[in-house]
């Protein structure tokens, strides 16, 4: 590199730092893939009371849903919430022009359920926490 530039260290990057980094990016790829079309995809679970008790956080972009987040308050669990979620995500993106989905979770997360709804594996990453596994999955929409 050259004298006149040098790599900071930006433990709290502002909004500024993000929008040239990412739109950088995003250029490059539209030139080099096309238009994505993103658009963000939020579901909230909603108590009586407005509590969040669960939600799904989520990106569409070329055609491919890409789930973030998916979480359900632990005593809700195993009550038909997250296959809601899930499924209303999976519609939602159908809706908005997805054809497949992507995601990643934990082995000691939620692996087996998502492989209970039609994902399967494309790859893993070892001790990703030390002894557990960082599982990659996919589905056709």
């Amino acid at each position: 590199m050259e004298a006149e530039y040098r790599i900071d260290v930006v433990d709290k990057p502002e909004e500024s730092v993000w929008k040239t980094i990412g739109g950088g990016l995003r250029e490059f790829n539209t030139q080099n893939a096309g238009d994505d079309k993103y658009q963000s995809l939020c579901l909230v679970l909603n108590a009586k009371n407005n509590e969040i008790v669960g939600g799904l956080l989520a990106d569409i972009y070329w055609d491919w849903l890409y789930i973030n987040v998916l979480w359900v308050k632990s005593e809700l669990r195993g009550k038909g919430f997250g296959r809601d979620l899930l499924l209303r995500a999976e519609e939602e993106s159908r809706q908005r022009g997805a054809k497949s989905a992507y995601l990643d979770t934990f082995s000691f997360q939620a692996p087996n359920f998502y492989k209970k709804y039609g994902y399967v594996v494309f790859g893993e990453l070892n001790d990703f926490p030390v002894g557990h596994t960082r599982i990659f999955l996919t589905k056709n929409l």
